[in-house]
């Protein structure tokens, strides 16, 4: 049986920050399927789980959507923005489940209010918050802001879905 982390220090290394625990980029991918060039987040700072996390994305002008988002002014997608919520609110259900989410995936089923407030673009750091709103049985609604420099770029409410893993095409 795996022991838990402790609910401040850090998961698979990387620095300990704030109360709760940092999961790095190894931490990550085992526990979301997200790959280049859809993995967003670098690092989770700050989980507790069942409760919260801080994802942060270091947004590089190598980004592959800023070839087309636009050319000579990029910005990032508030499309992907709020999936940078999303993928930071998986790593916390996973966290928060522990083995019993072995198999498993989290999917989107809705955003609801999303409000983006400034552009984010490369050289930006963005902290995107998620806090557990609730949760019933396999479905988890949260509360996503992001910031960047302390500013708030983007917010919205959204709910999820945690699954059995589809068979591999």
């Amino acid at each position: 049986m795996n022991e838990a982390p402790p609910e401040t220090g850090t998961k698979e290394a990387g620095v300990a920050e704030g109360p709760g625990y940092t999961v790095n980029i190894t931490g990550i991918l085992k526990a979301i399927p997200h790959r280049y060039p859809f993995l967003l987040i670098d690092r989770v700072v700050d989980l507790r789980r069942d409760h919260s996390a801080v994802g942060i994305k270091n947004v590089s002008v190598n980004e592959s959507f800023f070839a087309g988002h636009f050319p000579n002014h990029p910005v990032m997608p508030g499309v992907l923005i709020v999936e940078c919520m999303a993928q930071t609110a998986a790593v916390l259900v996973v966290e928060t489940l522990g083995a019993d989410a072995a198999g498993k995936v989290v999917y989107f089923m809705s955003i609801d209010g999303a409000k983006f407030r400034r552009p984010v673009v490369p050289g930006d750091q963005m902290r995107v918050e998620v806090s557990k709103l609730r949760r019933r049985t396999h479905v988890w609604r949260f509360q996503g802001t992001a910031r960047v420099d302390g500013a708030m770029v983007a917010e919205a409410v959204f709910s999820a879905m945690i699954m059995d893993r589809a068979t591999p095409i």
